[in-house]
């Protein structure tokens, strides 16, 4: 098990190798830049103050030695319609965040997946997104099933490091 930290992250534990530097390249490029801002949010309200919680798995070929990330293309709303983003949703009143990534999957992809490590930035539990939206994400890899677009999407794309570029991800809402 190899421990990293990035500027931007929390990722531990995870099993990977220190000389395949891509994965830490697009948790860097992927988190800091990019958002999940769909429909699907749970909303508690917190001291006064209205918290919505998505969650979102960075889907990978390999947990041990990730190559490629899985990115998913929006359908719905019309707003987000054609952004790229980590696919995933809202945790329902009284859903723990895993069971909800769960279910959110196998809905929108129609598979099921075996979790990595969460990447979480440092010094907080979630990453802000806009107002008090709030995003857990985890490292994750297909357990079964192949991946359709089944909900939510038109259009999955298995990204090399190389290319995390060339698709429109969803802007985060990060200042």
């Amino acid at each position: 098990v190899w421990e990293f930290t990035l500027p931007c992250a929390r990722v531990t534990p995870l099993k990977h190798d220190p000389n395949d530097t891509w994965c830490i390249t697009w948790l860097r490029m992927s988190v800091r830049r990019y958002g999940l801002a769909g429909r699907h949010r749970r909303q508690a309200n917190v001291g006064g103050v209205r918290e919505v919680l998505v969650v979102a798995a960075a889907i990978v070929d390999d947990l041990e030695r990730p190559r490629r990330l899985l990115a998913a293309r929006r359908s719905a709303p019309a707003e987000l319609a054609g952004y790229w983003e980590f696919p995933g949703g809202k945790v329902e009143q009284g859903e723990e965040p895993i069971a909800a990534l769960h279910r959110e999957i196998r809905e929108e992809l129609g598979v099921t997946l075996r979790l990595g490590a969460e990447v979480a930035p440092d010094g907080a539990p979630s990453w802000p997104l806009a107002g008090t939206t709030r995003m857990r994400l985890w490292l994750a890899e297909i357990a079964s099933g192949e991946p359709s677009p089944i909900e939510d999407h038109d259009h999955l794309r298995w990204l090399p490091a190389e290319r995390l570029d060339e698709v429109r991800w969803l802007p985060a809402d990060i200042p």
